[in-house]
């Protein structure tokens, strides 16, 4: 069809949360997760993303006709990340096509929030969401008794002072007037024994930053950091970073050209600049491919204070789901809107 192309995503996958809403239809779903039997629960909302571009599809396809341009509707699986050693996500779409044949002139996404109330919208121009990247640290040293540590090399000891020095990067190394950085330890391992110092420690953690430069510039301070650390302790330590998510970058001409859709949809008073958000979205990668605007969909109930609401990710975490229907009127106008300027 002659005329501009916007593409609409959706993510749509679920989490290993066990469901603790005090809901009928609370997820009872159980599944295995890296060896483990876990509870699945739609705990970031990607169901209520779905259930809103299904509408937005229907309402669309009713008046296609009357729209100057097409419309792409991307329905993507695994944002929170695809399976160990798999590919998947936004990449993997976009390596197989989605955005080919035709090209979008721009791409729209939104996010149900917790941490707003019913009715509000969140935009922010430029970088929105963090880049994350994931982060492994293998310690080792020389596995002795536990009452002999000066017969080994203690790789505890150094995965401790690695974790405490990986902080001073944030806190003490980055210009923390320039953008925010995130260098956080989810799991440490190592040892079987209480008097036995093992051989090797792992150390999975997780890199935020808001700008590719101060992005790069962390992970060869982690690298350095890490090795410097365990070499003065007769160790080693083998560091490994997976970029996983670059920075979320909303266009800035596109979501100024976009605001008077957002403030006639909602209510001007309702349509806030959005704080930075140190989680991450694989829609980075869309927006990359085409000019982007990601937008925030507050979903927690009015009159419920949404700053001490259970967040997403939370098992407690619950979309209201009148939610819904201003999250279609919002991709539905956005779409239309964009077709329709010259």
């Amino acid at each position: 069809m002659p005329g501009k192309v916007v593409a609409l995503r959706a993510d749509m996958d679920a989490l290993p949360v066990t469901e603790l809403v005090n809901l009928p239809f609370a997820s009872k779903v159980k599944a295995t997760y890296n060896g483990q039997e876990v509870g699945v629960m739609h705990a970031c909302g990607h169901d209520a993303h779905v259930a809103i571009l299904m509408g937005v599809a229907e309402i669309l396809a009713a008046i296609k006709d009357q729209l100057p341009g097409t419309v792409k509707f991307i329905f993507q699986p695994a944002e929170e990340g695809p399976p160990s050693g798999e590919e998947g996500g936004a990449a993997l779409m976009l390596k197989e096509g989605a955005f080919d044949n035709p090209k979008p002139d721009a791409v729209f996404g939104l996010h149900v929030w917790g941490a707003g109330n019913i009715g509000q919208i969140g935009y922010r121009s430029g970088g929105t969401m963090a880049s994350s990247d994931v982060l492994r640290i293998t310690v080792r040293g020389k596995q002795t008794h536990g009452a002999l540590p000066w017969a080994g090399v203690d790789p505890v000891v150094v995965s401790s002072q690695i974790v405490l020095g990986l902080q001073t990067i944030a806190s003490r190394q980055l210009d923390v007037t320039r953008t925010p950085a995130i260098i956080t330890i989810g799991s440490i391992h190592g040892g079987v024994r209480n008097n036995i110092i093992p051989d090797e420690v792992q150390l999975d953690g997780t890199i935020r930053a808001f700008s590719p430069e101060v992005q790069d510039d962390m992970h060869r301070r982690i690298k350095l950091t890490a090795e410097s650390i365990a070499a003065s302790a007769g160790a080693t330590s083998d560091v490994v970073i997976t970029r996983q998510s670059p920075v979320t970058f909303n266009n800035p001409a596109l979501t100024e050209a976009m605001l008077s859709t957002l403030r006639r949809v909602a209510g001007a008073d309702m349509v806030s600049e959005q704080p930075l958000v140190t989680a991450a979205e694989d829609f980075s990668l869309f927006a990359q491919s085409a000019p982007g605007l990601f937008i925030f969909l507050g979903s927690t109930k009015t009159g419920v204070d949404a700053a001490t609401a259970p967040a997403n990710h939370s098992p407690l975490y619950e979309v209201d789901e009148g939610v819904l229907p201003l999250g279609v009127r919002a991709l539905a106008s956005l779409a239309a809107d964009f077709l329709s300027q010259r």
